[in-house]
C-alpha cells in the first residue's frame, strides 16, 4: 500500500493555492470560466448563490481534469461557509460521491467518525486510482467540518451482473442484499432522450464521447464490464449495458434522497461523471422517482477545445451552469 506522505502534502498545497485564487474577489480565474446556460459569464458565487433554492448541486466532471476537482472543493467549501457554518447551525449538508460504493458506506462513516484509520480506509474502501491527489481533498475536508459523505453509487459486482444478465437477474439476490446495498428493485428504466444519448456514446457520436471520459482504473475486484458511459469499455462487453448504466444513476439518486428525507432543510453536494447529470438527464430524473419536488441545480465542468471562449449553442443545455477549462491541464 502506498503511503500518503509527501504527495499528499503536495496535493493539499496545490488546492490551498487554487481555493485562494479562486476566492479572490471576481477576477477571471486564468484556467475556467464559467457561464450560465445562456452563455453569459457568471462567477462561482452565482452558482452557490443558487443553492438558496436548491436541495442538491450535481457537479459533473471530467475525471481527468485537475481544473474540475479543484473547483469541486471550492464549491463544497463556500456551499458550507455559506450554508452551514457549523455543526448543528444553517443546512444540513452532505458531500455525495459517484467514486465510493453503497456497500462501503460503513468503513467510510467509520473513517469519518475517526474509528479507523485512513491506511485501513484505503484498504477497504476500493478507492479510485486517482484518489488520493482528486477526491482525498473532499473526503477530508467533509471529515474535518464533520460532514456527512454518501458512498453513492451501486456496487460493481451488481453492476456487472445486469451488464451481462438483465435487470431481472438481481431478483436472484437476498432480501437483505439488495435493501443494503441497492435501490428498490425494479429500479426505473432510463428516460427516452437518456437512451438515446447513451445510444449515441456507444456509436461513437462524437459529441457524445467528448462528454464521457474515462474513469480511472479501479482496484481488479471493482471493475466491471459496463461502461457506464465513462468510455470504461470492459473485456466482456455486456448485453445490457443501458440498464447497468442506469442502476448507477437510480443508485446516486437513492442514496441522495435517503438523506433529503432525514436532513435538516438538506443540501446535498454531488460530485459524478458528467453523463451522469448533463442535461439534467440521468441522475436527476432518477431523482425525481426517489424523492418528487426535490429541486436541483446542475453544474457541468469540461475542458473544451475552444477555451476561453464559450459557445452557448453547443454547451449552454450541459447545465444551469457550464464551467469550461483548459483542455491543455486536462491528464491523458
Amino acid at each position: 500500500m502506498k503511503k500518503y506522505g509527501l504527495r499528499s502534502f503536495a496535493s493539499i498545497l496545490l488546492l490551498g493555492g487554487l481555493a485562494a485564487q479562486l476566492a479572490a474577489a471576481q477576477a477571471p480565474a486564468p484556467h475556467y470560466r464559467a457561464f450560465d446556460a445562456k452563455g453569459a459569464a457568471v462567477t462561482l458565487q452565482h452558482v452557490v448563490d443558487a443553492l438558496e433554492r436548491a436541495d442538491v448541486l450535481f457537479v459533473g466532471e471530467t475525471h481527468s481534469d485537475p481544473v474540475a476537482h479543484l473547483l469541486e472543493a471550492e464549491l463544497l467549501r463556500r456551499a458550507r461557509e455559506r450554508y452551514a457554518p457549523a455543526v448543528g447551525r444553517g443546512r444540513a449538508l452532505a458531500l455525495s460521491l459517484e467514486m465510493f460504493e453503497s456497500d462501503v458506506q460503513p468503513v467510510l462513516d467509520e473513517y469519518l467518525a475517526g474509528l479507523i484509520t485512513e491506511r485501513h480506509f484505503l484498504l477497504s474502501s476500493r478507492p479510485w486510482r486517482n484518489y488520493e491527489t482528486d477526491y482525498r481533498p473532499l473526503v477530508e475536508y467533509a471529515r474535518e467540518h464533520r460532514l456527512p459523505v454518501i458512498a453513492a453509487n451501486a456496487p460493481a459486482r451488481y453492476v456487472s451482473r445486469v451488464s451481462s444478465q438483465g435487470p431481472e437477474s438481481l431478483r436472484a439476490l437476498s432480501r437483505e442484499t439488495t435493501k443494503s446495498w441497492l435501490p428498490p428493485l425494479p429500479f426505473p428504466p432510463a428516460s427516452g432522450g437518456y437512451a438515446a444519448k447513451f445510444n449515441r456514446f456507444l456509436q461513437g457520436d462524437t459529441a457524445a464521447v467528448a462528454a464521457a471520459t474515462a474513469r480511472p482504473a479501479a482496484p481488479a475486484a471493482a471493475q466491471t464490464p459496463a461502461p457506464h458511459a465513462h468510455g470504461q469499455a470492459g473485456p466482456h462487453g455486456g448485453a445490457h449495458l443501458l440498464a447497468a448504466q442506469t442502476l448507477r444513476d437510480a443508485s446516486m439518486a437513492y442514496r441522495i434522497a435517503g438523506f433529503l428525507k432525514r436532513g435538516r432543510d438538506p443540501l446535498v453536494v454531488q460530485v459524478n461523471g458528467t453523463f451522469h447529470s448533463e442535461e439534467r438527464m440521468g441522475v436527476p430524473e432518477q431523482l425525481a422517482h426517489y424523492r418528487p419536488g426535490a429541486r436541483a441545480v446542475v453544474v457541468t465542468i469540461v475542458p473544451d477545445e475552444g477555451f476561453p471562449g464559450f459557445d452557448a449553442a453547443r454547451l449552454g443545455r450541459l447545465g444551469d451552469f457550464v464551467i469550461i477549462t483548459d483542455p491543455a491541464l486536462a491528464r491523458p
